[in-house]
């Protein structure tokens, strides 16, 4: 399965110091349908903790996700900077997930060839 993020989003995770094994643990997490909630259309809000505590009050993140094929961290906020998405922010994630969902991998492949995305974990 392939772990990516989009640019936006690896400018952002620098930003909050995020690593990306706080990423991969997130990811983890929303395959075994912990700390996640499915918003539909292939789209997640995945809690992601801060580094010395917990997930309650820490980042959200959206990530585009297709079970054992492909998840992509496309958008993070912090809890307290905002509570949810507003409708329209989440009507054009769907259609996000809906485009990335629909690249094939030869598609994919290409997208992280020219950093479109870039694959969590290859900052190491």
């Amino acid at each position: 399965m392939k772990k990516l993020k989009t640019k936006w989003f690896t400018k952002w995770a620098k930003k909050q110091k995020l690593v990306d094994d706080r990423l991969l643990s997130a990811i983890t997490d929303m395959q075994n349908n912990l700390s996640s909630i499915n918003l539909g259309g292939g789209l997640y809000k995945v809690r992601v903790s801060q580094e010395h505590s917990g997930k309650s009050g820490a980042y959200r993140t959206i990530v585009v996700y297709r079970k054992d094929d492909r998840a992509v961290m496309v958008y993070g906020f912090m809890k307290k900077e905002q509570e949810n998405l507003s409708s329209s922010e989440l009507k054009s994630f769907k259609k996000l997930a809906k485009d990335i969902l629909a690249l094939n991998n030869e598609e994919l492949d290409k997208a992280i060839e020219n950093k479109v995305f870039t694959q969590i974990g290859e900052d190491k």
